[in-house]
């Protein structure tokens, strides 16, 4: 992990400073002394390699400073003040997923061939096609605009949840009903899985009890990078929907080069997918006992 955060801080900090323009610019010039000052004040006057490494040592108590636009925050505020709100709707937008995309998935399985089958997956390649910036917009349109049933932005009431919820969960939805609608296939036709039928156990039981706890292996490999893409691909999301997440703080950060604040939200969220990661390893040597972790 160690390494692997290191290289992502590495590349993050160069590109940065790399980026044509800089922090204290802006389409009114500021005085060349107010601006020596400001460089002075936040060490960007010092060689490149100095600041750099200043940057990692720092970066090693976990702490990047103050943020170039909102100088009197820190960046480890901002961070966790925001993040618990992405955090949520990416939870929501993954319990949606898991609620809709398993039991499709195995009901597909099991009527194999259908026209429930077919119809299943054609939705979900429906899912998967259709990206988030084009169906956040036409879900506002629709029930927002048209309807009135919903509000189309903010991050206040339950109701203000349902539109970026249902926009956030439709890729991660379709993906997760063909994952497991291709475990379960594989797995129902295991030996095992034609003993317990010939041992005359109910259908559901041999569908929940037996096959699913194999079924559902793929899904949760997919889990770790999925829930980090989750929480990650709400950055679109937020700007479409007014949500005050982690993901707006980042693209406003990239427009404005406040460098501290994005070093800190890309290591941060390079940190939790590892974490992540590390979390599904376990759930995958749990659930199959062949998978042993060195």
């Amino acid at each position: 992990m160690i390494p692997t955060l290191w290289a992502i801080a590495t590349l993050t900090f160069f590109l940065m400073r790399a980026a044509p323009g800089g922090p204290f610019q802006s389409e009114r010039e500021i005085p060349a002394a107010a601006k020596a000052q400001l460089e002075h004040a936040y060490g960007l006057d010092r060689p490149l390699g100095e600041q750099y490494v200043r940057f990692l040592g720092n970066a090693a108590r976990l702490d990047f400073g103050p943020s170039y636009k909102y100088p009197t925050q820190q960046v480890k505020d901002i961070i966790f003040a925001s993040f618990p709100v992405s955090l949520e709707l990416g939870l929501w937008a993954l319990l949606l997923s898991l609620a809709i995309g398993v039991p499709l998935g195995v009901l597909a399985a099991n009527r194999q061939n259908t026209g429930f089958d077919y119809g299943a997956m054609a939705s979900t390649l429906l899912g998967v096609s259709v990206p988030n910036f084009v169906l956040g917009p036409l879900l506002v349109l629709v029930f927002s605009l048209t309807l009135y049933w919903l509000p189309p932005a903010l991050w206040m009431s339950p109701a203000d949840r349902v539109l970026p919820v249902i926009t956030l969960s439709a890729i991660y939805l379709a993906y997760i009903a063909r994952l497991t609608r291709g475990g379960m296939l594989e797995t129902l036709r295991q030996d095992y899985i034609r003993t317990a039928r010939a041992k005359g156990l109910p259908e559901s039981r041999v569908i929940f009890g037996h096959a699913l706890k194999l079924g559902i292996l793929p899904v949760v490999s997919y889990l770790g990078p999925a829930v980090a893409r989750i929480v990650m691909g709400s950055i679109v999301i937020e700007q479409i929907f007014a949500i005050p997440g982690l993901g707006r703080h980042l693209v406003s950060a990239a427009f404005n080069r406040d460098y501290t604040l994005v070093l800190g939200i890309v290591v941060f969220y390079a940190g939790f997918l590892m974490v992540l990661n590390l979390v599904v390893d376990i759930m995958y040597a749990w659930l199959d006992p062949r998978v042993e972790l060195a």
